[in-house]
């Protein structure tokens, strides 16, 4: 429990690093290229992470996996060669699918979207492909090390600082497309060259080739299927974007990518807890302790769920004014970023399933499951887009999560007989409902108006009701030791620190 919380705390702190760059960068891109220009930019995006999807056989699943069991059995050997069995596949496969993207611009953009435009952004994203595909294995790798903060410090702090550096600059020169898309290829390629040399740390990269021990059967037989799945898993996050872009506007791809980008606020401590919580599900699977297993898989559900509700709460009750603070023609997307964060609370509520599932062997469970969500999240689309548009691609994003993570959950409780839930969930939903009502009443009496100041005064009283009946009516034995070590060391660093501190005072 302590390990997860550590990881997913320190994810958990990048991430909100993260998102004030996302939010700045949105800001900056939404004000100066509007909603038909940053669809164009998500559209190029989209296309680049579906190759990058392609080219990582899901060996950055693998490096997790075998990463964090050699680590455990201070293999050396092993561990040098399943890092070299990923990087190299990785790299081969990555370069052919960047050079297929490069001759294929045309094609995919004048025929497939009607965007003469977009071929200069697809050609210049393809050199970005092998990159975008080395991160993920790199993160991967590290998350096996239980090395949580070196993606932090690459992806969440250098890749932000990067862009929003070189937006800045640009906006200065006329910021448009083309170079809003050499600030997303020159962030990503800085954060794999930190990503590297925090690696070095614990891993050298100068050892003989031929000092490896290299399981390529094992490893390829488990990450195959990951990568089929998340293969199809990028296909379906990025499908969306492209049928969105065919079937109705470019303007509506933006919106809807703007409003997809303000829902990872909900997200970031459900990713952060799920990529903590992987190598202990695989060290817990290995040792066969079911009871530890559901005390994890209850824990963990129970933090995800708790640490969205809020976030879910200030989506739902304020989504127009969230929406107004990127430009007047964003506002359109108000109801479906509230249909966007009822899928992500469906998520959250229903916790680690799918990573037990991956974590615990079960390969090809994941993979039919994969295959599932891309056919009922395309049927939604292909049905609802044409007829909605905005709000159907929002309506099938919630359809398909639900299903799919009722039917992880009912898998888990098939494969181990656990289940997610107990009455500690009774406290989070009570201080969700209690926040909502008094939000509610204030509403009535004080109407919020669509800008900044009201936002921000009605979002901290959702999230202070939310916090104080939460602590009125107690931490569970989990929460109370998590709180207790983050106590500790606290007061641990601000002992060492006290001199300085003094003299700074």
């Amino acid at each position: 429990m302590l390990a997860t919380a550590k990881g997913g705390s320190i994810l958990a702190a990048g991430q909100l690093l993260e998102l004030g760059g996302r939010f700045i960068t949105a800001l900056l891109l939404a004000r100066l290229l509007g909603a038909g220009e940053y669809g164009m930019y998500t559209l190029a995006l989209s296309a680049a992470a579906i190759a990058a999807a392609v080219a990582g056989f899901g060996l950055d699943s693998a490096m997790i996996r075998y990463v964090a069991i050699q680590a455990k059995k201070q293999d050396g050997a092993g561990l040098w060669g399943t890092v070299q069995l990923g990087i190299a596949g990785t790299l081969g496969s990555s370069l052919v699918l960047g050079t297929g993207l490069y001759f294929l611009a045309a094609p995919i953009a004048e025929q497939l979207f009607n965007e003469p435009k977009l071929v200069p952004l697809l050609q210049l994203l393809s050199i970005v492909v092998p990159f975008l595909a080395l991160s993920d294995l790199l993160v991967g790798i590290a998350h096996g090390f239980k090395k949580m903060e070196y993606s932090a410090i690459a992806r969440n702090f250098v890749q932000i600082l990067v862009r929003i550096a070189l937006l800045v600059v640009f906006a200065l020169i006329g910021l448009n497309a083309f170079l809003t898309v050499i600030a997303f290829g020159i962030s990503d390629v800085a954060a794999s060259l930190v990503m590297i040399s925090l690696l070095s740390r614990d891993l050298s990269w100068k050892r003989p080739l031929n000092s490896a021990r290299r399981d390529t059967r094992e490893i390829f037989n488990y990450s195959l299927p990951f990568w089929l799945s998340g293969m199809l898993t990028k296909f379906r996050k990025n499908i969306q974007i492209i049928l969105l872009g065919s079937f109705s506007t470019v303007t509506s791809v933006g919106i809807f990518a703007l409003a997809s980008k303000i829902n990872l606020i909900g997200h970031i401590a459900y990713s952060s807890i799920i990529a903590s919580v992987k190598p202990v599900i695989a060290e817990v699977h290995t040792l066969d302790n079911r009871k530890e297993m559901q005390r994890l898989y209850q824990t963990t559900t129970r933090w995800t769920l708790m640490f969205n509700l809020p976030m879910f709460l200030i989506m739902v009750l304020f989504p127009g004014a969230i929406l107004s603070i990127f430009g007047q023609s964003f506002v359109g997307g108000a109801t479906a970023l509230v249909i966007l964060a009822c899928a992500e609370l469906v998520n959250a509520g229903t916790g680690i399933c799918g990573s037990i599932i991956d974590m615990t062997g079960y390969t090809k469970m994941k993979l039919v499951n994969s295959v599932l969500w891309v056919v009922i999240s395309i049927s939604a689309n292909f049905l609802l887009i044409p007829y909605w548009g905005l709000l159907g691609a929002a309506a099938a994003v919630f359809i398909s999560m639900a299903t799919i993570n009722i039917l992880r959950v009912a898998e888990v409780w098939f494969i181990f007989r656990i289940i997610p839930y107990n009455w500690s969930f009774l406290k989070p939903v009570s201080a969700g409902l209690v926040a909502f009502a008094l939000v509610t009443v204030v509403e009535k009496w004080l109407p919020a108006e669509e800008n900044l100041v009201f936002l921000i005064v009605d979002s901290l009283i959702v999230l202070a009701t939310y916090a104080a009946v939460i602590l009125m009516s107690g931490l569970a034995p989990e929460d109370r030791t998590v709180v207790a070590r983050m106590y500790r060391r606290a007061a641990s660093i601000f002992a060492r620190n006290r001199t300085v501190l003094a003299r700074l005072l």
